[in-house]
Formats: C-alpha cells, sequence, structure tokens
C-alpha cells in the first residue's frame, strides 16, 4: 500500500505530537469469553488501540476476519484525529504491534508522519485489557441460582411444550397472586401466537405494560420504542435456538426438537434496564408464579381453547424447595382478566377517516393489525367439497351459514400465512364472536391520484379489519371481482373467509384443503350497505420541532 494521500498527511500532521507509545493489536473475538455476552459476531476480530503511557484505550472497533490491513489503519486515524473521551486528539511518537506483516503495512502506510513503527512479541498493556475482560466474566454472576436452577428449566419446558401461545395472545393477561417475596400480583402475557417470540412476561407493573403496548401501537421511532422498553417492569422466559441450529436458516422456534430449544430468564426494570439473570429471591418467585401460570393453562386448557375471553379463576398450592425459608408451599391465585383484554384490545383501533359525497369527515375504527403484511390474498371460487371436508374436519373451525348451494360453489376470500399468524387470526375472530360480513369497498389516495378496492371484514361484535389493498386498475382483480360476485347473487349473498397456512412452504400462494385451518361463511355487504363512503388513505406525518 502506499503512503497516505498528501492531504490527509497534511491534516494529521497539525495534529500535536505526544511522547507516548501506543499498543495497536487484532484479536479475534472468540479470545473474549462467551460469559461477556457480547452483541457482536463471535466469528469477528476486534481492533484496538491504545495508549500505553496513560493506559487509555483511544479507538476500538469490531471488523470481519475478511478485512485488510487498511482496517488497522482506519482505526489509528480515528485513534489520532477523534479518539474515546477522555482522550484528546493527538500524534504518538511511537506505535507498536505483535504483527510483522502489520508493521510493514504501516511503516508504508504512514510515510512522512514521524511516527516510529516498531515490533514486540508481546503487547504487555493490550495484554494486560484482554485479562481485565477475563476476570470480569468470570467474577459475573451465574443467570440462574445454582439451587433452583434445574426446578426453572423444568418448569420452562413444561410450558414450551403446553403450547399456551397456542389458544392465547398477548393481550389475554393472566393474573397470578403471589403475596409472597414482596409481590403481589403479577400479570402475564404471552408471547408467540404471531410466530415471532416465544415466551411468558411476567409484569410487576400493569402501568408499564399499558404504556408499553401504547408505545407500540403508535409506531414510535426506533429511541422512543427503547426508551419505553426499558421502561417496563417485568420479569421475562424467553425461549431461544441453541447456538448449534442452523444459524443462517432462518426457522420458527416451534419447528425445532425441543433438544434444540433454550430457555432464559431475566428482568427489565426502568432503573436496572435489561438484566440476563436472577437472584435467589427473585427465582424462587418466578418459580412459583410460572408453576401455577402451569397448572392453570393445563387445567382450562379446553375452557381457554374454546373461549380465551371467557372468565376463569382457580386456587393452587404450589409446593416449594425444602431450603425456601418461606414455608413449604403457598396458596396461589390465577385467573384471567376478560376486561383488561378488552381494554387493551381497544388500543390497536386507529382512526380513518371517509367521505361519502360532500359530507363531513368521520371517524370509523378500522384496524389492519390483524392480517400480517406478507400473507398471500386471493378471490377464489372453493368447490363445496372443500367446505364439506373442513366442515367435517375435527382439526379445523368452521363457521356455518344457511347458505343456497350454487353451481360451482361458494365465493371466498383466501389468506395464507405461517401456521402461528394463521392461528392467531382465527383466535381473533372468534374473540369477536366470528365473522359477520365481508365487504369491499372503494378508497384512494387524494395525494398519489390512485383508487383501490379495499377488503373489509365485518366481524359480529361490529370491529373492522382491513385484509387487502387492491388496485382498482388490476385487471387480474377485476376479472376476480367480477367472478366473485357473480357467484356470490348465486349463493343469494353469502361468501366465506379462509385461513389457511403454509406461506412458505411447498403450497405457497396455492393453499391446498390440508393447509386450510378455518373456514368463516357470512354475508357479502355492498359499499352501501357499509355505508362508509370513498375511504381516504391519510397518511400519518411525523414533524420534528425546531
Amino acid at each position: 500500500m502506499s503512503a497516505l494521500h498528501p492531504t490527509t498527511q497534511r491534516r494529521l500532521q497539525k495534529i500535536t505530537q505526544i511522547p507516548s507509545v501506543w499498543e495497536g493489536d487484532r484479536r479475534p473475538l472468540s479470545g473474549i469469553p462467551e460469559n461477556l455476552n457480547t452483541d457482536g459476531d463471535s466469528k469477528g476480530e476486534c481492533i484496538i488501540w491504545l495508549d500505553g503511557s496513560e493506559a487509555m484505550v483511544r479507538a476500538m472497533d469490531v471488523v470481519s476476519p475478511e478485512m485488510g490491513p487498511e482496517a488497522m489503519v482506519r482505526t489509528l486515524l480515528r485513534a489520532m484525529e477523534n479518539p474515546q473521551n477522555p482522550a484528546k486528539p493527538a500524534r504518538p511518537k511511537k506505535i507498536v504491534v505483535r504483527d510483522r506483516e502489520i508493521q510493514f503495512f504501516l511503516r508504508g502506510a504512514l510515510q512522512n508522519l514521524d511516527i516510529v513503527v516498531e515490533y514486540a512479541p508481546a503487547l504487555p498493556v493490550i495484554d494486560e485489557f484482554f485479562r481485565g475482560f477475563e476476570e470480569l466474566g468470570n467474577n459475573r454472576p451465574p443467570t440462574l441460582p445454582p439451587e433452583y436452577r434445574d426446578l426453572l428449566l423444568e418448569v420452562a419446558y413444561d410450558i414450551w411444550q403446553e403450547e399456551p401461545w397456542e389458544f392465547l395472545a398477548d393481550h389475554n393477561i393472566i393474573s397470578i397472586e403471589l403475596n409472597c417475596w414482596d409481590v403481589g400480583t403479577l400479570h402475564a402475557s404471552v408471547m408467540g401466537m404471531l410466530g415471532r417470540e416465544y415466551g411468558v412476561l411476567l409484569y410487576r407493573s400493569l402501568r408499564s405494560l399499558k404504556r408499553f403496548r401504547a408505545a407500540v401501537l403508535a409506531e414510535e421511532s426506533m429511541e422512543e420504542l427503547e426508551k419505553a422498553f426499558l421502561s417496563q417492569d417485568c420479569w421475562f422466559l424467553n425461549f431461544e435456538a441453541e447456538q448449534n441450529s442452523d444459524s443462517d436458516q432462518e426457522v420458527e422456534l416451534a419447528h425445532l426438537p425441543l433438544s434444540e430449544i433454550r430457555p432464559f430468564f431475566g428482568s427489565v426494570h426502568p432503573y436496572e434496564g435489561m438484566r440476563p439473570f436472577l437472584d435467589t429471591e427473585e427465582a424462587l418467585a418466578i418459580y412459583a408464579a410460572l408453576k401455577a401460570f402451569h397448572r392453570f393453562i393445563v387445567s382450562s386448557r379446553r375452557e381457554l381453547e374454546a373461549n380465551s375471553a371467557i372468565e376463569i379463576t382457580k386456587r393452587f398450592r404450589i409446593s416449594l424447595p425444602q431450603d425456601s425459608s418461606i414455608a413449604k408451599s403457598i396458596s396461589v391465585t390465577v385467573g384471567t382478566l376478560p376486561d383488561l383484554a378488552l381494554e387493551l384490545l381497544a388500543m390497536s383501533e386507529f382512526p380513518v377517516a371517509n367521505e361519502l359525497g360532500n359530507a363531513t369527515h368521520t371517524t370509523v375504527p378500522i384496524q389492519d393489525n390483524m392480517v400480517p403484511e406478507d400473507a398471500f390474498r386471493s378471490l377464489e371460487i372453493a368447490p363445496w367439497k372443500w367446505v364439506e371436508a373442513i366442515k367435517n374436519s375435527k382439526n379445523k373451525h368452521y363457521q356455518s351459514q344457511e347458505i343456497l348451494i350454487g353451481d360451482k360453489g361458494i365465493p371466498v376470500v383466501v389468506i395464507q400465512t405461517s401456521r402461528p399468524k394463521a392461528k392467531a387470526m382465527i383466535e381473533q375472530i372468534k374473540s369477536d364472536g366470528g365473522l359477520k360480513a365481508i365487504c369491499f369497498n372503494p378508497g384512494e389516495d387524494p395525494f398519489l391520484e390512485i383508487s383501490y378496492d379495499l377488503g373489509i371484514l365485518q366481524t359480529n361484535n361490529g370491529n373492522l379489519y382491513l385484509f387487502g389493498e387492491f388496485l382498482d386498475a388490476d385487471p387480474d382483480h377485476i376479472e376476480a371481482r367480477q367472478q366473485w360476485e357473480r357467484c356470490c347473487q348465486k349463493t343469494q349473498g353469502y361468501c366465506a373467509l379462509i385461513v389457511a397456512m403454509g406461506l412458505t412452504g411447498a403450497s405457497s400462494g396455492n393453499p391446498q384443503l390440508k393447509d386450510m385451518l378455518a373456514m368463516f361463511e357470512a354475508k357479502a355487504l355492498s359499499p352501501e350497505d357499509l355505508g362508509m363512503g370513498i375511504l381516504q388513505l391519510m397518511p400519518q406525518l411525523d414533524f420534528e420541532p425546531d
């Protein structure tokens, strides 16, 4: 490599030179202990430049192993021009490295800067720096108290195998009344119905639960979301794939064997941030809460699967470990909170402006958070043999209507997504009392001057859900709508919604009968029946204050 550009050299020459010796090195991150929980890729490398005279880190970077020796120069220039606090810009008199190739490379790159580049087989200051990392790692407390580790892992795996996210959404909060260890009532929220993250959050503060959900639904900036996340007051049990799983291929945890699932525990608190370990007293409280929660979902599974909004309260006697100083057992009351579930659901509604002729704009609660954005949507004519097969299957949900059988079948809206997301859709419709109607309503974007055919689902409790935005001028959609309308006439205005899984499988975009998890028969409404007029897509603009 040739020397630095003359303009760069002149810029660096203006920096005050100090009589210090800097050490520089490049080491693999795998050398840093795993129990430090570094966020970077363990296959990466750490470049560090350290002032040996002051024992101060001036610059440090994590780079890919494929990066050439130029990366050492880039970090060194930053150490001179823009060092980490409290260091000030400076140019060293001498630098020392322990790699001959790097030494020769730096000599060529740093010509005319009056910096001596030397080789040494060992770098004592950097070695001491990394030894400090090792001592820090060795002194960290275990993530779980050894005496309760097996109990916590056992109840975690019991919950994983029971799969409460199959019938409990994150708004179906379960109260767990401990009244022990200075803990009153915990509020458990189950994650996993959407197939993203799996676990149980045990909120110590109901207020923080509501505040965090409001921040997520408001689609605030990442900084605001992070602030809301760290403002939570909860313990958590999460599940993740073991590190030996194939990290290059995204696999849903639900598809992995139990041997590849790893539970981990921790706490989030406004003053502590996120803490990935538990102390002894916390571990005992969490064990008792999760044990009672597991017994509740096992004993109430049939009722909750039929209606997750049902009100259930049960009391359990939970045995504690023999070394517990509290008692041999405690009584724990566990119950559903249907009113709170409705309150949290109501938070997800958002206003959509609509216009009918020259009428004044009104506000209509339309939700767009039920149908996943990446779902496949289509209008089809389902043959009657499909209807009979779904109706007679024990593993599929079927909502019937009195339909006059047409010539070919029933007009259907097919929505295909992943299995967990499909299950979440089905549970949402069931909790709303079932599907009442399907409507295609005109919509427009007044800014782009584009017209849409908006697909809307209406549930029996009056909720409206947007399931699709179809371009008015799309010839394929026009043809599908015409066939759909003609079939509706033959069924006396009845249609259906089919929810299917398999979006990432072989049947993606062409769901088969085996992929269909539910069928909701309903009425087909015209835009006039719905009475909403032309819906306008109104962008939400965020203005930064001056």
